[in-house]
């Protein structure tokens, strides 16, 4: 019995020792190990020497296509690596606000993919903060060196130097967002078990998400129809283009415009409007201005809206709906109570209008181009909420009554709070190897589970002899008879080879 004892003490010294001390994160935080260290190198150099490599590049050759010589090429390597971050600049008393997004989200992926990969199952916030500060640190020194470059290049090439803190905040949100999207893919069990989100608001971070891409797939749709439908005008617009180097340097620039124009798309579709400088397009209007010669615009109708372009408000109405449908299905939303359903369009419409903040900026002599905002967000809640709520309604009353749920629904926290899982990637984790913890500072007495039992060297031969007792306790507490008691008799017993047991 004391063998099993001390055996017993063992295990729980263990397990209370696998628990973290309280300041092991700060201890972790100022050591890293080589291998660590190289991931932290490959987080914060990899998605730059990425952007830098293609940037040389495509501006090499661009400078060698149109025959200019490379003295200013330094500044415009590194007006062209701020450009990509969205740093607003101004050439020749010119300002380009306006800035093609396709190059930022690649860069904004690349980040998030090495921020992922950084991340550890057992990882602590001391490892989550080494790989925030690489994600960031990485590209700010890069952009401090550019700025820089540009303060030198200013006097060799029309390149006025950009506000300092605008660089180094457009930079640190960017690379911010794509260590939280890193981090967030890798270990969202953990964040949405550590944030305790109620179940709605789970629901509705997956339905914004839907949504947001269902109504950006439409507005591609869209451009591409209109596009197609206006291919004639297209060889005007690569008359400024000259020669063949001209024409694939604007083929090249009118993809990295894309994602602008399907988000100002967006705006179109839900009943606001896209501003280009004085000219505006929308659904029932079209407000005529000068336009740039640019092969993307092509896609820009002219002239006054037709009659049946209200219809396209049937897209974000659809879109509604089916987020509705589908909150109905993977979520408990009552029609008294639509939580999520509110909460998704909220996330939606919020998603909407940074991205459209993003996608406009001042354009030189052209103006403002971009979208209405204020409007935008309230018209895009107001379809995703409304149409939303109706399709609510529609699953509860006919599809999935209220208190009944779908043959198909499962608990949006049925996935997060999984004890296995969960208790796997805990970093408290007491269920550690025996070798491993090895504690006799505590000493209590726990007796054993089943799971717990030590295993013996030799099997056990034991007779069970039921006697009564010898002496009858009595006393004070003589009222209460004391059980009957068992006397075992342990005998070690030599087995032949076999493996048999004595009397089987």
């Amino acid at each position: 019995m004391s063998s099993s004892r001390n055996s017993s003490t063992r295990r729980i010294g263990g397990s209370r020792a696998s628990r973290p001390h309280p300041d092991a994160d700060e201890a972790g935080f100022l050591s890293l190990t080589p291998e660590r260290s190289r991931v932290l190198i490959a987080v914060a150099g990899r998605p730059s020497a990425f952007g830098l490599t293609t940037l040389v590049v495509l501006v090499l050759a661009a400078l060698l296509a149109s025959g200019s010589d490379l003295a200013g090429v330094s500044g415009a390597i590194a007006a062209s690596w701020l450009g990509v971050h969205q740093v607003p600049l101004v050439i020749d008393k010119t300002s380009l606000g306006l800035l093609p997004l396709l190059p930022t989200a690649l860069l904004v992926w690349l980040a998030a993919r090495e921020s992922a990969r950084a991340v550890e199952p057992h990882c602590t916030r001391a490892d989550l903060g080494w790989i925030v500060g690489a994600a960031v640190g990485g590209p700010l020194l890069v952009t401090s060196v550019c700025l820089a470059v540009t303060e030198d290049a200013s006097g060799v090439i029309a390149l006025q130097p950009p506000n300092t803190l605008a660089a180094f905040a457009w930079v640190t949100a960017l690379y911010l967002l794509a260590a939280a999207i890193g981090i967030a893919v890798r270990i969202r069990r953990q964040l949405f078990v550590l944030l305790r989100l109620p179940d709605w608001a789970v629901s509705g971070l997956y339905g914004a998400g839907r949504s947001v891409l269902r109504l950006l797939g439409c507005a591609t749709a869209v451009v591409v129809v209109s596009f197609l439908a206006h291919i004639g005008r297209l060889g005007d617009m690569y008359q400024s283009a000259g020669n063949a180097g001209g024409v694939l340097g604007l083929t090249l620039l009118s993809l990295a415009y894309l994602p602008n124009l399907v988000i100002q798309t967006v705006g179109v579709l839900v009943g606001s409007s896209a501003q280009i400088g004085a000219a505006s397009f929308g659904v029932f209007s079209v407000v005529g201005g000068p336009i740039p010669a640019f092969p993307l615009l092509t896609a820009v109708p002219t002239g006054p809206a037709a009659g049946w372009w209200p219809v396209l408000l049937l897209v974000p109405a659809a879109v509604g709906v089916l987020g509705g449908l589908d909150l109905a299905r993977t979520s408990t939303d009552r029609i008294t109570a639509p939580w999520a359903t509110l909460t998704s369009a909220a996330l939606a419409a919020s998603a909407l209008t940074v991205a459209g903040t993003v996608a406009g900026g001042e354009l030189g002599t052209i103006g403002w181009v971009g979208l209405d905002l204020p409007v935008f967000t309230l018209i895009t809640f107001a379809w995703l909420a409304i149409p939303g709520y109706a399709g609510l309604a529609f699953a509860r009353w006919f599809l999935v009554p209220v208190g009944v749920p779908p043959a198909d629904y499962t608990d949006p926290y049925d996935e997060y709070y999984d004890e296995d899982a969960y208790y796997e990637a805990d970093e408290r984790d007491y269920y550690e190897d025996d070798d491993r913890y090895e504690d006799d500072d505590y000493d209590y007495d726990y007796r054993y589970d089943d799971y717990d039992r030590p295993q013996l060297e030799a099997p056990l031969d034991a007779e069970l002899v039921d006697e009564a007792p010898a002496i009858e306790t009595g006393g004070r507490y003589r009222d209460h008879p004391t059980p009957d008691i068992v006397d075992a008799e342990v005998v070690e017993t030599d087995l032949p080879e076999s493996g048999g047991v004595d009397g089987r």
